[in-house]
């Protein structure tokens, strides 16, 4: 007889004879603490990543671009790595991909579809908007400005 699946008589219990070396997954499925600190230790190495991102030794400096799709990158890596992990689900039953797999893919639907708002949210806009929008131009302004501030020795506000 199975040990998993429901009961479906009264008095129809499964046989737990672990003489054969069988054990409950919940008892001893987990691997033990090297198995923690292995993680523990990958979660440190890519937060050492992610905020190399910000040093002088991160190769695309001038791409901020580069910098955020790998910091992303990095951040769902580590969700992962804390939901499998901690949060014990690599050990559930194959019901949490009846959760997990609807969920990425309303995610996933949700952000296509916002690509267009996101795109052309400056398209049409009221002429009051199109007064304070920030420009290109402003953002080199400001950033000449800071500069200036920073060769004078005065705090750039």
């Amino acid at each position: 007889m199975s040990d998993h699946g429901p009961i479906t008589r009264p008095g129809d219990l499964p046989d737990h004879d672990d003489s054969h070396g069988e054990h409950d997954a919940h008892d001893h499925g987990h691997g033990g603490i090297g198995k923690y600190l292995a993680v523990f230790v990958a979660l440190c190495f890519l937060t050492t990543m992610s905020f190399l991102t910000y040093s002088s030794l991160w190769p695309w400096r001038d791409e901020p671009q580069v910098g955020w799709a790998f910091m992303m990158a990095v951040s769902c890596t580590k969700a992962m790595l804390v939901v499998l992990f901690f949060m014990h689900v690599l050990w559930e039953a194959n019901w949490k991909y009846v959760l997990t797999i609807p969920a990425a893919m309303m995610a996933i639907f949700l952000c296509i579809m916002l690509v267009p708002d996101i795109g052309m949210r400056n398209r049409m806009v009221s002429q009051e908007r199109a007064l304070h929008m920030a420009r290109e131009s402003d953002v080199k302004l400001l950033e000449r400005a800071a500069e200036a501030a920073m060769l004078e020795g005065m705090p750039a506000h």
